[in-house]
Formats: C-alpha cells, sequence, structure tokens
C-alpha cells in the first residue's frame, strides 16, 4: 500500500505486524494530501473528522493526552512519499508541547533541560517549516548564548539558557509574521499537516522529482506518532544505521548514534556521532536487539535497510525502516551478495540495480602516479566514492550558475541542507567540513553518484568572505581542488584521473543478464581503441563505425581535401586511391580487434563541405598543395555550402553522385575483411550500411555498385565471404515503405538522432536553444535526443518493423542512436523485439543490464496477462 500510505507509512505497517518496537501512531494518507491540495488547502469536515478518531485512538492507546498537565501526549509529525526523497519534505518534532506541558515534561521526566531542549526544538521546527521563517535566525540566537556564556556546543546549554532562547524564538515569530507561536496542541497538529502536505510543492521537491523522474502526482502521506526521546539523558539516544555498508556493500552494521540527542542532531550533521559499533560497548543489549532487528528486517524486505532508531532511558525504538540509498559499487555487491546469502535470485539481483548507476561505476578514479607523489591537505569521512576536481563554490547558486558557465565546479559548505540540491547535482563533487556518513550531503550524493566528502573538521570554511582555510592555506573561488571520495582525502590543484577498474561482482551480474536479454547490444565505435573499450564492456559486436570519422585524421583530410575539389571522375583517382589504403589500414585494424564479431560500417554520410577549410589560412594552404589557385579554391568551397546541410547533399545522394567514393570505400572494406579472415584464419562477415535512405529505388542503385565492387575483390583475391548489405532507417518516409526497402536490404538500424530530427523538425544542432524551456515547462516528457519519443519516432519504428519484417522474415533489425544506451529507450526496443541496440562503448553495460531488465519485465507482464 506504499501508494497510498507513502513508503514510511506502509513500513511502519509492517513493521506493526512484524511486532517491531515502533511507537504507536497513524498514517494521512496521499490521497488525502491530493484532495486538500485540490481544495485549496482546506480540510473537509470529514477529513477533520477522520483526523480527531485517529487521534483519540492514539491517546487511548498511549494513556496520553493532548494538552494534559498530568500526563500530555506530544508528538512527531513526518512526511513520507510513495518513492523515498530523502531531506525534501518536512518533518516537526515534540509537538503539543507550549508553556503549559512543557513544565509537566519537566517535572515527569525530572529533567528540566531535556523538557526545555525539546520545547525549542518545536518552536525553531515550527518557525521554519510551518511560517517558512530562515531557520539562521534560530541558529543565530543559539550561538549568541553560547558565546555569551562560554560553552562549546549545544549539548552544554542548560534549562535557564533553553528558556532565554524560546523567549528570543517566540519575539521572532511575532517580528515575522505578526503572530504568537501557538499553545493549542490541535491548533500546531493541524498547521504541521498542511506544512507536510504543502512541502509536496516546495522547490527542493520539485526539484528532486525532476531529477529522478518521480511523478509529481503522487502527493506525500502524514504519519503522526507518540514522541520517544533521545534526549533524556546518559540512557538515551538516537541513532541511523545501514544494514551493510552503503558506500561499499560490505556485510556488518553501518552508522552512527549520539547519546542524549534527537534524531535531527544526526542527520543534520551538526554534531559529529559515534561510529554505531561502539554501542556494542556503550549499551551491550540494546546493540544485540538492535542486530536481531536488522537480520529480520533484511529477510523481510530482501534487501539492505536503511533504520532509524531511538533508545528512550534504556528502550529500543525502531522509527522507520527502508531500502537502503547506495552507492553504485555498494549496489552491485549487495544484489550478488544477496543472492549468494540465498535471499534473492539471480534474476531479482538483475533488477535490482538501477541501470544508470553502472555507468557511475565507471567514474573516474585518480592516477596512480600523480597520487604517490601528491600530498593530502586534509581527510574527511568518504561518503561517496569517485574521484574529481575543479573550482571552489561556496553556494548552491554559485555553483550552478558557474556550471553553466562551462565551469567545472566543487561544492564546498559547513553543512548541506535540502536547498543545496541545484548545486549539488552539477557538482563534480561535494565536501562538508560538519556532519556523517548519514548526513543530507552524503545521502543525496550517494544518490546521485556524486563524488562526495563529508565531516572534514580540517576545512575552516568561511561562506560569507568565501574562503575556505585548510591550515595554513588559504583558498578562494579561484582555487581549484581535488576529491577523492573513496578515500576522503582532499588534495590541492587538479590532478588527473583514469577510469576505474572493473568489479568483480558487476561482472557477475552482467553475466547474469546477458543469459536473459531479449536483444544483443553492441558498441559504437570507429576506432581500434573505440572497439576494443566496447568489447571490453561485453558487447556483441559493432553496431556502427562511421567511416568520416577517419577522413579527418592529419594523414589524410588532404587527400580528402583533393577528392573533394577535383573536377571529374579522373581527377578523383589519384586521392581516392590515397584514401583506399588508409580506409583498408582502418578496416584491418576494426576486424583483427573484434575478430568473428559483427561490425557494421557506415558509408560516408555527412556533406562534403565538413571536410572543407573555414578559414583565410587553411584555404591558402590548400591551394599551395593541390596547385588550384585560392580563387578557385574559394569558389568550390563556397559552391558547396548547402542552406539546410543536414537534409542536403549527403548520405546515399553522395554515393549516388559520387559512385566512384562509394566503390572505394566498398573495396577497401572487402579486401580488408579477406585478408584479415586469410591471417588469422577466422571467418569476418562485414557489414555494410548505406545510410539516409528514402526510397527503396536509392538502396537498390547503390547496392548494384556495393555488390559489384565486392565482387571484383573476390575475383582478384581469388576467395569468397559472407557480408551483409543493409540501410539505416532515419528517414520518416522510410519507415513508411519499409515493407519495400527490405527487399533490397538485409538489415535495418534506426539511426534515432536523425529519425528524431526529421520526425519533431528540429534541428538537432539549435535545439538547446528552446529545449531546456519545453522541458521545463513540461511541454516534453524528456530530451527526445535522449530518450526515445514513443508516441511519435517509436511509433514510426513500429511501423518500419512490422512491415519489414511481414516482407523480409530474415531482416534483422536494431538502434544505433544516441537512444541506444538509454534504458527507458532499451525497454521499448525489447517491446518492439528488435535483434540489438548499439550505444557509444562507455554505455554498453548500462545497456547490457537495461535489456535484461526490459526481458524480465515483459515476461512478468506476459505471465500475468496469461493467468488472467
Amino acid at each position: 500500500m506504499r501508494g497510498l500510505l507513502g513508503g514510511k507509512g506502509a513500513n511502519l505497517a509492517e513493521m506493526t505486524q512484524l511486532q517491531m518496537p515502533i511507537p504507536n501512531g497513524f498514517t494521512i494518507t496521499t490521497e488525502a494530501c491530493l484532495t486538500y491540495l485540490k481544495e485549496r488547502s482546506e480540510f473537509s469536515p470529514d477529513m477533520k473528522r477522520q483526523i480527531e478518531e485517529a487521534l483519540d485512538d492514539l491517546q487511548k492507546k498511549s494513556g496520553k493526552t493532548f494538552g494534559s498537565t498530568t500526563s500530555p501526549l506530544l508528538v512527531s509529525v513526518r512526511s513520507g512519499a510513495a518513492i523515498s526523497m530523502p531531506g525534501m519534505m518536512d518533518t516537526i518534532l515534540n509537538l503539543g508541547l507550549n508553556d503549559v506541558t512543557v513544565q509537566t515534561v519537566a517535572k515527569n521526566s525530572g529533567n528540566e533541560t531535556f523538557a526545555y531542549d525539546c520545547y525549542r526544538r518545536l518552536i525553531q521546527m515550527f518557525g521554519d517549516v510551518v511560517f517558512e521563517i530562515d531557520g539562521a535566525k534560530f541558529e543565530k540566537e543559539i550561538d549568541k548564548v553560547k558565546e555569551a556564556t562560554g560553552k562549546d556546543n549545544d549539548a552544554a546549554l542548560d534549562a535557564q539558557d533553553w528558556q532565554g532562547i524560546i523567549k528570543e524564538y517566540k519575539r521572532i515569530i511575532k517580528e515575522e509574521k505578526g503572530i504568537e507561536f501557538p499553545q493549542e496542541p490541535k491548533e500546531q497538529m493541524y498547521l504541521a499537516i498542511e506544512a507536510v502536505f504543502s512541502s509536496w510543492l516546495n522547490s527542493r521537491a520539485k526539484t528532486y522529482r525532476r531529477l529522478n523522474n518521480i511523478p509529481d502526482d503522487l502527493g506525500t502521506a502524514v504519519n503522526i506518532q507518540e514522541m520517544v526521546f533521545g534526549n533524556l539523558g546518559d540512557t538515551s539516544g538516537t541513532g541511523v544505521l545501514f544494514t551493510r555498508n552503503p558506500s561499499t556493500g560490505e556485510p556488518g552494521l553501518f552508522g552512527e548514534y549520539l547519546i542524549n540527542a534527537q534524531g535531527e542532531d544526526v542527520v543534520s550533521g551538526v554534531r559529529t556521532p559515534q561510529p554505531i559499533r561502539a554501542l556494542e560497548n556503550a549499551m551491550p543489549g540494546i546493540y544485540q536487539q538492535i542486530l536481531g532487528i536488522c537480520d529480520t528486517l533484511e529477510h523481510h524486505y530482501k534487501d539492505m535497510q536503511d533504520i532509524e532508531f531511538t533508545i528512550e532511558a534504556g528502550k529500543l525504538f525502531i522509527l522507520q525502516t527502508r531500502n537502503g540509498k547506495r552507492s553504485p559499487k555498494a549496489s552491485v555487491k549487495v544484489a550478488v551478495d544477496l543472492v549468494s546469502e540465498g535471499i534473492i535470485t539471480k534474476d531479482e539481483a538483475v533488477l535490482r540495480i538501477e541501470p544508470n548507476m553502472i555507468d557511475q561505476l565507471l567514474h573516474p578514479v585518480f592516477d596512480s602516479l600523480a597520487l604517490a607523489s601528491a600530498t593530502p591537505l586534509a581527510t574527511g569521512l568518504p561518503a561517496s566514492p569517485g574521484a574529481a576536481s575543479g573550482k571552489i563554490c561556496f553556494t548552491a547558486e554559485q555553483a550552478k550558475k558557474r556550471s553553466e558557465a562551462g565551469e567545472k565546479v566543487l561544492l564546498l559548505r559547513s553543512e548541506t541542507s535540502p536547498e543545496d540540491i541545484e548545486g549539488m547535482v552539477v557538482a563534480e563533487a561535494v565536501v562538508t567540513s560538519r556532519g556523517g556518513m548519514t548526513s543530507h550531503a552524503a545521502v543525496v550524493a550517494r544518490g546521485m553518484g556524486v563524488c562526495c566528502v563529508v565531516g572534514c573538521e580540517a576545512l575552516k570554511i568561511d561562506e560569507h568572505a568565501w574562503t575556505v582555510t585548510i591550515g595554513d592555506k588559504v583558498f578562494t573561488k579561484d582555487d581549484d581542488l581535488s576529491i577523492d571520495g573513496t578515500t576522503g582525502e582532499i588534495y590541492a590543484g587538479v590532478l588527473p584521473t583514469q577510469m576505474a577498474t572493473e568489479e568483480t561482482s558487476l561482472q557477475e551480474v552482467l553475466g547474469w543478464a546477458d543469459k536473459v536479454a531479449a536483444l544483443k547490444v553492441k558498441g559504437n565505435g570507429e576506432t581500434k581503441r573505440d572497439i576494443l573499450a566496447a568489447l571490453e564492456f561485453g558487447a556483441a559486436g559493432i553496431g556502427l563505425a562511421r567511416t568520416e570519422h577517419m577522413f579527418f585524421a592529419e594523414d589524410r583530410v588532404l587527400a580528402m581535401r583533393k577528392m573533394i575539389l577535383a573536377n571529374n571522375e579522373e581527377e578523383r583517382k589519384e586521392p581516392l586511391r590515397q584514401l583506399k589504403v588508409a580506409q583498408k589500414g582502418d578496416f584491418k585494424e576494426m576486424f583483427t580487434a573484434a575478430g568473428e564479431k559483427d561490425i557494421t560500417i557506415r558509408l560516408l554520410d555527412p556533406p562534403l563541405h565538413e571536410f572543407l577549410p573555414h578559414t583565410e589560412d587553411e584555404m591558402a594552404e590548400l591551394s599551395g598543395a593541390t596547385g588550384m589557385p585560392l580563387v578557385l579554391v574559394e569558389k568550390r568551397i563556397e559552391e558547396l555550402q548547402e542552406m539546410n546541410p543536414m537534409m542536403g547533399h549527403r548520405g546515399v545522394r553522395l554515393a549516388i553522385t559520387f559512385p566512384d567514393v562509394c566503390v572505394m570505400q566498398t573495396e577497401a572494406i572487402i579486401e580488408a575483411a579477406v585478408e584479415v579472415s586469410q591471417a588469422k584464419n577466422i571467418q569476418i562477415k562485414p557489414e555494410i550500411m548505406i545510410p539516409l535512405i528514402g526510397t527503396a529505388e536509392e538502396l537498390a542503385f547503390v547496392k548494384g555498385y556495393v555488390q559489384a565492387a565486392a565482387e571484383r575483390v573476390f575475383k582478384e583475391k581469388g576467395m569468397t565471404l559472407e557480408y551483409h548489405v543493409g540501410t539505416m532507417i532515419e528517414i520518416p518516409r522510410a519507415c513508411l515503405i519499409a515493407d519495400e526497402i527490405a527487399k533490397e536490404a538485409e538489415f535495418f538500424s534506426f539511426g534515432t538522432n536523425d529519425l528524431t530530427q526529421m520526425t519533431f523538425g528540429y534541428s538537432r544542432d539549435d535545439v538547446w536553444k528552446f529545449l531546456p524551456v519545453y522541458l521545463k515547462d513540461k511541454l516534453l516528457p524528456a530530451d527526445p535526443f535522449r530518450t526515445l519519443d514513443i508516441k511519435g519516432v517509436g511509433q514510426l519504428m513500429k511501423v518500419a518493423t512490422e512491415k519489414g519484417l511481414a516482407a523480409n522474415p530474415d531482416l534483422v533489425v536494431g538502434v544505433c542512436g544516441e537512444v541506444g544506451g538509454d534504458p527507458a529507450s532499451i525497454a521499448y526496443c525489447v517491446e518492439l523485439g528488435l535483434d540489438y541496440v548499439s550505444c557509444s562503448p562507455y554505455r554498453v553495460p548500462v545497456a547490457r543490464l537495461a535489456a535484461a531488465q526490459a526481458t524480465l519485465k515483459q515476461k512478468k507482464a506476459e505471465a500475468q496477462a496469461s493467468a488472467r
């Protein structure tokens, strides 16, 4: 019932059934939240009646009453969305305290300091959450008292200190809002519920949902629970723990606790807590109880848990459990370990890992040689792995602005808060001087896969002067630092990085994924290095090798330019001969690297003017090299310029108007394939792809040149081999007449970049001018060049696939555009029944996992449908 009760509420209900020690309470549903927001922030009579009934039930169970002068009920009011959004919405503790009940709590607990500390926390949270008063104004009053009394920390303040602070807090509320702090507990409760409901629409929650693709129409539940206190003295405490290490995935409790504190003290980063293992010595009985509860919850939820707990006067209470957010490395390690422990199956492990986490797992690390000669300036807690360098920023706004200007930035804060989310998402790394491994900065950075170091107390950050002092060195916003999120070390300047070594656990999961995936994953690449990288990441072959990139190399661009400037076929012969030698060398390297795995080579695609010089100096140099007068070079370049080059003289149109270029490329491909097959005693089966087909006649025409060239090579070499000719489907018309084209093609490869461009009428080179606004205003659900537009482009692909296979049942169909590495797009490709996707080498592991997940989900849906 997560959708109705929210994640927190559903987990509290389940823990109640498991007879866990949780405080009494009730949940107000997400449905109530959405109704409240829809009805313009008003409680309906029916909603108020149900809340009152639930409150009466809670008062009976607890034996306490709101506003009682003998046994007052105090509650917490917490948000709880269906999908976890840590720190993005609001919480209020100690609700029910007022000028009278605080005295009763002081008397009943025998601890006046505790009672007034609780009361000031309520007023402070209320001021921040309900009245939206800047929290710094409240913190400033505490700092004043500490300075006046010479006390170092909040825990040293006594009842008299807190009473003075409470008086100032009330003054702030009166000055800022013109009203008194409410004394009636029920009024407090309704105002708190309203604030939590409204927090669903606050800017940081909206930003988090946008960044994590969480729908806006889910709403949040509100959980109202009887308060339990970790700040009653030395037999009380509070903590946050993970059942496994969220950074590495290693088994064993990982977390922190504070004696004589409330939960906010741990996660806010204001006080630096103790490691959870220290609790074994401090409270051995409680520690053993926690171990048992962790084991029960892991087996129940079949996943690593993130647990909040409070110890009140020696009694343990579990406040919350949820599946723990973890680093990409930990995600893979935990999944593999849960399989080996018999808790989940291999298929469940494959489904557990977010595909984009694998991309993050391939983050760089610092170069080992550079690291060996570097000395750390300081060391903090390694909260999220990775390595990053950048300019220092002291605010989220500063980080965002400088990132948009093209700078690599680091976000340095004393501690982060949810308001910093915009800065965290653009930062290469996040560093805080306070807080522990479960602080806001640590949890959010791990979830985003951003390198992070927390609790680095050696950093003296002045957020007003925009300086950070480390030892005797002062750094400003103009300085670079390098951050190692795996070790927690911070270095001056920029250290070079290298790719991280692959994890054994990742290879194991990807091996399981390959066994269930319904489609193959290939890599895009046109150099030996690209191909080797793709194959190393597990590509089943090369789905797109772009030959035009090879012509830009220094040793052949002149020959290419001579060929373009030639006036006739005769003048093109010599430069084409030179290009053929170079191309054949490229193809031999590629075939040797790939062995017998498929390689699809696309013939020349871009318009010819892209290869020509643009500056006067370059034109003069070309004139000298060719002997052609400069005026004629300039004239020829001008003639080749196009008004709309992406829809101009390119692709198949080049092969038709300059068939000798197409013939040269085909001969180079086939000769290379024959020679490598002979030399390596293997069977190379090259695939030749003709781009930008709009008619079946175009494909048949150029295919004739390809076949004739291949036959000539076979005759010269005295050997034949299997090869395939296909086309790139990237024009809407080609999709609509795919049945005609399929009669001439052995394979289709959807070039989704151009297909998207031509379907939407968006220029890929200019879309950045308006696309951000479209995404912000939700005129589009996602960037269609990165995530497939299923409603439009996807339907064209569906038509083309169905028509193509109907006309040619042996047709192989795949995708080689940017969306080939996007998990959501891959899921649609599985649904269409495509044979493969092809993506950049470093996205191959992501695509392998996404393909397996899509296949497993499709099988599950089919099984459910047949069961019905």
